[in-house]
């Protein structure tokens, strides 16, 4: 927040009596805001930096990490705004992250939770809200509503962290060494609707959110169930991970064979690409992510393309064979000598070389289907 650094009317630590809410204050916004933070407003921010300990510059890089408005000296800061002031800085204090780390904790925090607000507001507490009866406000019915989901809705939010948290240590542990665990080698796929912005154009907006939401819990629920890790979705778009390139190619297959047998979804395309992949904040960069972007613009609808690393990795596995001569020669083999044939998952198919924007000329690969998906 950026603020004076003044402060009146306060008694030796910092704070402040409550004093009554600003004229424009509604009072049914206040009494949910003192609900949902569990206390009452009762410091500006410059108060509230004093009395945790810290300098009104750190309070302030803090305040707008996690995306919070700037207020001036308006008395809108309670209690656990200083509580979170002191554990921050106290974990500075002790060394056991620098201050630069500190803020981008709160940032990341801040961005993540943001989003989860809004989407509980406009998705759920929205609907659930609806008066019951005529003559009854919204406001009658949000207050006994809030109260009685929020430690539900808190412990719910504390489990699945704890459990994020718990995969995300692993994948560290496992890690080769220091430098594997932030430039590390990931397949990284884009799943993109087919002619979305035409779709904008015809469709109302309820129907476009909709379907925007369908496609984004589909791909959810497709990633997450065979191993991958939604990075982000961008409306029409869907950024996602693996750790292995089979795991990538099952996600994105799947994911084109379920949407081709909704009839009212789009037609998609995917491109995924290997490689080195810088991982900040949960966000993915590099000319990884750049190339896997670039070879889903220029996929076949219903279709996907991937780089020639990809394909060197998913031959290297053993998941698809060098080449369809290759396969049918080792199927001839296995057959003279009573053996299985290579059950191999995919097939790949090289197609033409061409520039990409920013990236040169690259090798696109068309990787299809070979057996049937596992159940």
């Amino acid at each position: 927040m950026t603020v004076d650094d003044t402060g009146s009317g306060t008694d030796g630590d910092g704070r402040v009596d409550s004093e009554p809410a600003e004229p424009g204050d509604d009072p049914l916004a206040l009494r949910l805001e003192q609900l949902i933070l569990g206390a009452e407003r009762r410091y500006t921010p410059f108060q509230a930096a004093r009395s945790a300990g810290v300098s009104m510059e750190l309070a302030s890089r803090f305040w707008r990490a996690m995306g919070f408005a700037d207020i001036g000296q308006a008395k809108a800061l309670t209690e656990a705004d200083v509580l979170a002031l002191r554990r921050l800085a106290g974990l500075v204090e002790a060394g056991l992250l620098s201050e630069a780390m500190a803020v981008q904790v709160a940032r990341s925090t801040g961005q993540t939770t943001a989003r989860l607000a809004e989407w509980q507001i406009d998705s759920f507490l929205e609907g659930l809200t609806e008066p019951p009866e005529p003559g009854m406000t919204r406001t009658e019915v949000t207050y006994p509503l809030v109260e009685l989901l929020l430690p539900e809705l808190q412990e719910f939010l504390v489990y699945v962290w704890r459990r994020q948290l718990a995969a995300s240590t692993g994948r560290v542990v496992q890690a080769g060494d220091d430098e594997e665990m932030v430039d590390r080698r990931l397949a990284v796929g884009f799943a993109d609707l087919v002619g979305f912005t035409r779709l904008t154009r015809r469709m109302e907006e309820e129907e476009l959110g909709e379907l925007v939401e369908a496609f984004e819990t589909t791909a959810a629920d497709l990633v997450a169930a065979r191993g991958g890790r939604l990075i982000k979705t961008l409306g029409d778009e869907v950024l996602y991970v693996a750790d292995d390139a089979g795991t990538a190619a099952e996600i994105a297959l799947r994911l084109i064979e379920t949407m081709a047998n909704d009839e009212t979804m789009p037609e998609l395309r995917v491109g995924i690409a290997f490689g080195t992949v810088t991982t900040r904040m949960g966000d993915v960069f590099g000319t990884t992510v750049n190339l896997a972007s670039r070879l889903t613009s220029i996929a076949p609808r219903d279709a996907l393309l991937v780089d020639s690393a990809f394909a060197e990795e998913i031959i290297r596995t053993g998941d698809a064979p060098a080449s369809e001569a290759q396969a049918v020669e080792e199927a001839a083999t296995a057959e003279k000598e009573g053996e299985e044939p290579p059950a191999y998952r995919f097939g790949l198919q090289p197609m033409w070389q061409r520039p990409v924007r920013g990236l040169g000329v690259v090798e696109p690969w068309l990787l299809t289907r070979r057996s049937a998906p596992p159940a």
